[in-house]
């Protein structure tokens, strides 16, 4: 079962989320814990463990080759992503634009786009008893999270094919990393707050992963603040609200330092337990 935890927004409690869960779940099963907000991660700030693995990654982008370059245009116009610029005497490529998908390199009638490998970030595992932490993280410069992303997720089911509760923490926002962070998902947890802010966000969340057909639930982090609106809300569409985490000063303390949350904080950890009888419950249902 792969559960990815979103949100419209950043700063929403996704990692609070995603962290306490695998720990707590990891006590009794193994778990894979994969932090997919690549250009910020932080889980490793709650999860330690014993470094076993570590790897650059890198992408695909042409180069241009103009010894036996035409000057055609082909690759300027078969570029989506506005990659490739023709000028009067080269071909001007930005690496930053491109989306690795071939189609100057295997168009190009002179084979003067041959595709090389950059590297654009790099990927490390975790062993904490029986939990997984896989982390990838940008280099700095590198504009587009969606290429590492998909590595990560490749490398998860292709190293732990048998493990079958896989948490990923997604990047925050509706865009594109988002979408290939849950796009195979078996189910979406989306982490809000009871704020104008926070029903704004959660709405346009809601949008964008029931166009992605996949099955969701609402956890409110910080309740007690705000208003209902969020309530009423999921109430009004019939959205499952699973969990609603305190707004509590001995959370945000122990957050603060680094701290998980479930062992120590009786009120975090009943809907804690709550999110995992909604978790069991589902994936039994899937099992039959």
């Amino acid at each position: 079962m792969k559960i990815a935890i979103a949100s419209g927004k950043g700063g929403t409690g996704k990692t609070t989320l995603s962290t306490n869960l695998a720990a707590f779940l990891s006590e009794k099963e193994p778990v894979v814990l994969a932090d997919l907000d690549v250009e910020e991660p932080n889980s490793g700030l709650f999860i330690h463990g014993e470094l076993t693995h570590q790897e650059d990654k890198y992408k695909m982008v042409p180069e241009w080759k103009s010894d036996t370059c035409t000057l055609c245009g082909i690759c300027r116009d078969v570029c989506n992503f506005h990659a490739i610029v023709h000028l009067a005497d080269e071909i001007m490529i930005f690496p930053q634009l491109c989306h690795s998908c071939y189609a100057c390199s295997e168009l190009c009638p002179t084979n003067s786009l041959p595709m090389i490998s950059e590297k654009m970030g790099e990927l490390r595992e975790f062993q904490a008893q029986k939990l997984t932490f896989i982390e990838s993280k940008l280099d700095i410069g590198q504009e587009q999270a969606v290429p590492l992303i998909g590595q990560t997720l490749r490398y998860v089911d292709e190293n732990y094919p048998d493990v079958n509760l896989k948490i990923y923490d997604s990047p925050p926002g509706t865009s594109c990393p988002v979408i290939e962070a849950t796009k195979n998902a078996d189910l979406v947890i989306l982490v809000t707050e009871p704020t104008p802010f926070g029903l704004h966000d959660l709405k346009l969340a809601i949008d964008t992963i029931s166009k992605l057909k996949k099955r969701f639930v609402v956890i409110i982090n910080r309740y007690g603040i705000g208003n209902d609106d969020v309530i009423k809300y999921c109430d009004r569409e019939t959205i499952p609200i699973v969990a609603k985490i305190p707004n509590s000063k001995a959370i945000a303390e122990r957050y603060s330092r680094g701290e998980l949350l479930y062992s120590a904080v009786p009120e975090f950890r009943a809907e804690l337990d709550k999110v995992i009888d909604f978790i069991n419950t589902l994936y039994r249902e899937l099992s039959r």
